[in-house]
């Protein structure tokens, strides 16, 4: 959508903005844009050809700007309930 806006967007997405038929809005035309509209950058690159030796499947955020990390689904469901849903661990 706010790729779409171009220079019109300011910061602030708006409900119109959703409804604004460009051909980047995907609330508004099927299927996908029609050129990439982002880049991964090079840390992203380099962490997924270099991914860290780990048992973590699944993660969660804390609410805190941190992430909890499960090897199970079992585990994360937990992490959810607790981080997510206001749940007790």
């Amino acid at each position: 959508v706010i790729y779409g806006l171009g220079e019109r967007f300011d910061g602030n997405l708006r409900k119109r903005d959703l409804l604004a038929d460009t051909p980047y809005n995907t609330y508004t035309r099927p299927g996908l844009p029609p050129t990439p509209i982002a880049l991964p950058g090079l840390a992203s690159l380099r962490a997924a050809l270099h991914p860290p030796a780990t048992e973590a499947l699944y993660f969660v955020a804390r609410g805190d700007g941190s992430s909890h990390f499960s090897p199970t689904l079992d585990e994360h469901n937990r992490a959810v309930r607790r981080f997510q849903k206001g749940g007790k661990p």
